[in-house]
């Protein structure tokens, strides 16, 4: 579902720490179906802020979605085509808010030029990326602050066989 009232647009850093509760709270609050309070005490131990953070977002192409000029989500993309960080606050999650994110990055990443698309997924943005089409090369066992969490390593291809097969047909 396409949320029409919620704007996507760029980064500013004086939204950092507000990006940094959406983390915290997407992680502690909206990722309970899938891991355990320790896992997500591991995870998100504090509220991401401060110049690192603000660094983090900076050092990407990070795209924030706002609602009544509000943050209600964000995601990051570097040049490499990795998309370090996807999370939408748990109040507005499965509204179409993380699929309008992602069809901004992909759009983005077209543009770059950019053939693949790589993330490590957590379960939660693993359905919204199968659905736009990405593909789990392994499931994966991570360690943070002594406790075992899974995720995804996921990739979309963004370069079009189907183009290449043609230009090369049509040279014959």
């Amino acid at each position: 579902m396409q949320n029409s009232s919620v704007e996507i647009g760029g980064f500013e850093a004086s939204e950092a720490d507000q990006l940094g509760v959406i983390f915290f709270d997407a992680v502690r609050d909206g990722a309970t179906e899938f891991y355990s309070l320790e896992q997500r005490q591991a995870w998100a131990s504090k509220t991401p802020s401060g110049p690192s953070w603000v660094s983090r977002l900076a050092a990407q192409k990070t795209l924030v979605a706002r609602k009544a000029g509000l943050p209600v989500g964000f995601m990051t993309l570097d040049s490499d085509g990795y998309i370090d960080l996807a999370f939408v606050a748990p109040g507005y999650q499965r509204q179409g808010i993380g699929g309008s994110l992602y069809a901004r990055i992909e759009a983005l990443a077209r543009e770059a030029n950019i053939a693949c698309l790589h993330s490590q997924a957590s379960y939660l943005v693993r359905g919204l990326f199968e659905q736009q089409g990405w593909e789990v090369v392994r499931e994966q066992q991570i360690e943070l602050a002594g406790v075992t969490l899974t995720n995804f390593l996921m990739e979309k291809r963004l370069d079009d066989p189907v183009k290449r097969t043609d230009v090369a047909v049509d040279s014959e």
